[in-house]
């Protein structure tokens, strides 16, 4: 484990999330990253909203209300859009506790035909897996991700697919989630 200056520790190697918190501290570090590239004028990339329709809020009082009921609308595309040196980004983040493989369950039908139509239209598309036990997070372009997924024949894709097919983001304190080094490797280095 690692303890940073500001008392933050390195939680990659804790026990397993429940499955309501997975995928949240992933979530924030995302989010803490793009903040630094909004902060430094490098990209705007946002969190989608997920669209809910509300029920029934509890009123106990003038300033406390509460919803007791809603419901999702549509079911989300992606976590992440925005735009990247004039190029329109979407991406989805997944969180994994195993230390062998992903479920595919974890990513649904809805997300990779979202995925695939973005890419159709000129997108950088991609997902970033975090193997939480491993301590790793991987960065793979969404044309790779939709070919294992429309042709496997296993309900989850090896680590060492992910090895082969990504590439592993360095955890960086500034950045924790740097992907967009690796959107410059291979979407701008060679026009440059």
């Amino acid at each position: 484990m690692v303890n940073y200056p500001n008392g933050r520790k390195n939680t990659y190697h804790t026990a397993a999330a429940s499955a309501a918190g997975r995928g949240m501290e992933l979530e924030a570090e995302i989010n803490a990253t793009n903040t630094r590239y909004l902060e430094e004028d490098r990209a705007v990339i946002h969190k989608k909203p997920t669209p809910v329709t509300i029920v029934h809020v509890d009123y106990p009082s003038r300033n406390a209300a509460k919803i007791t009921e809603a419901y999702f609308k549509l079911p989300s595309t992606t976590d992440y859009n925005g735009i990247y040196r004039g190029k329109y980004i979407d991406f989805e983040a997944k969180e994994c506790t195993s230390k062998t493989s992903f479920p595919l369950k974890s990513i649904h039908a809805h997300q990779i035909s979202h995925l695939d139509s973005v890419l159709k239209h000129g997108a950088i598309a991609f997902v970033i897996v975090r193997f939480t036990h491993l301590g790793i997070t991987y960065y793979v372009p969404a044309d790779r991700m939709i070919r294992f997924v429309r042709t496997a024949e296993r309900s989850s894709i090896p680590v060492a697919w992910f090895e082969a097919n990504g590439f592993a983001i360095p955890y960086n304190y500034v950045r924790p989630v740097d992907y967009l080094k690796i959107v410059d490797r291979l979407y701008f280095e060679d026009k440059e």
